[in-house]
């Protein structure tokens, strides 16, 4: 299923702003059992990894995919 523009320019209104944001997405639900996108917070399990060492810049690119698709979830 993916995003409908109209969506994602919904959840970019009602996302919290940057500096907002908790520093990282991870909601302490982690699960890659099926594929390789953790089930709480959204991200690949390569993003996950690099987290640490990515930008600001790259985070934000992140953090707008995942809010766009609905994470993080804290109960999924």
């Amino acid at each position: 299923m993916s995003a409908r523009p109209e969506d994602s320019a919904a959840v970019a209104r009602a996302a919290p702003a940057p500096a907002e944001r908790p520093d990282t997405p991870c909601v302490a639900v982690c699960s890659t059992t099926f594929d390789e996108v953790c089930r709480g917070c959204g991200r690949t399990v390569a993003e996950v990894a690099h987290w640490v060492s990515m930008d600001a810049a790259a985070k934000e690119v992140v953090w707008q995919r995942i809010l766009a698709q609905g994470y993080p979830r804290r109960n999924s």
